[in-house]
C-alpha cells in the first residue's frame, strides 16, 4: 500500500490516541494513520523499560509500513512498590487486561501504606522513527506526579486514574475535564514537546 511522503503510522490500536496525534500533528502536514491501515499487528513487548517497547512498537511498524512511525508506552511508577506497575500497568492484574483487576490488584498492593507512602507518577515515553534502521530517533518523555488513593474517585480516564490524586488539582485524574487533562497529563505533555522537536526538525 502506497500512502504520501506526509503519512505517519502509528504503532496502535487505540482509537483516541489516533484522534490525538491527528489534532496536534496535522498542522504540521503529517496525516497519522493505525498500524492496522498497513496490515501490522501488535508486537510483544520485551523490553524492560517504557524507552525499548517503545522502540520495538515504532520500528516495528515503520518496518512492515515503509513509513516513519510514532509509538507511546506508558504506565504507574508507585514509589513503595519499588517502581511497579510499570512496563506492565496495562497487565498488572493479569490476562485479558483490565482496569478494575489492575486497580484492585494495586490497592491491595498497597493495603498497608499510610498516606504520605503513597506517592507515584504516570510516564510516557514517545518515539518518533523516520524509518526502521533511524540511528538517531526523536524520544520525548514526561511524567506527572500524584498520589494513590484509597479508593477509587471519578467517573473519566481509564486506567488507574480513579486511583490517581493530583494534590495541585484537589481531585483524581478520573474527575478532570478532558481538557484539562489533556493539558496537565504525562501523554498530553510529551506530545507537545514532540510537536515542539518535529517543528525545528522540519524548519
Amino acid at each position: 500500500m502506497t500512502a504520501p511522503a506526509s503519512t505517519l503510522v502509528l504503532a496502535s490500536g487505540n482509537a483516541g490516541k489516533l484522534r490525538e496525534f491527528n489534532q496536534l500533528l496535522s498542522p504540521l502536514g503529517m496525516n497519522v494513520r493505525p498500524q492496522a491501515d498497513f496490515g501490522v499487528d501488535d508486537v510483544p513487548e520485551t523490553g524492560l523499560t517504557f524507552v525499548e517497547n517503545a522502540l520495538i512498537k515504532a520500528r516495528a511498524a515503520s518496518q512492515a509500513s515503509g513509513l516513519p512511525a510514532l509509538a507511546d508506552d506508558s504506565g504507574l511508577e508507585v514509589d513503595a512498590l519499588d517502581g511497579a506497575p510499570g512496563i506492565y500497568s496495562a497487565r498488572y492484574g493479569g490476562e485479558p487486561k483490565s482496569d478494575a483487576r489492575n486497580n484492585a490488584k494495586l490497592l491491595e498492593a498497597l493495603s498497608r501504606c499510610e498516606e504520605g507512602q503513597r506517592s507515584g507518577r504516570y510516564w510516557c515515553v514517545l518515539v518518533y522513527l523516520r524509518h526502521p534502521e533511524d540511528p538517531v530517533p526523536i524520544i520525548v518523555q514526561r511524567s506527572w506526579e500524584g498520589e494513590i488513593l484509597t479508593v477509587p474517585r471519578g467517573e473519566g480516564g481509564f486506567g488507574y486514574d480513579p486511583l490517581f490524586w493530583l494534590p495541585d488539582q484537589g481531585m483524581s485524574a478520573a474527575e478532570l475535564s478532558t481538557e484539562s487533562k489533556n493539558r496537565l497529563s504525562h501523554r498530553g505533555r510529551a506530545l507537545q514537546a514532540l510537536v515542539e522537536t518535529l517543528q525545528v526538525a522540519h524548519g
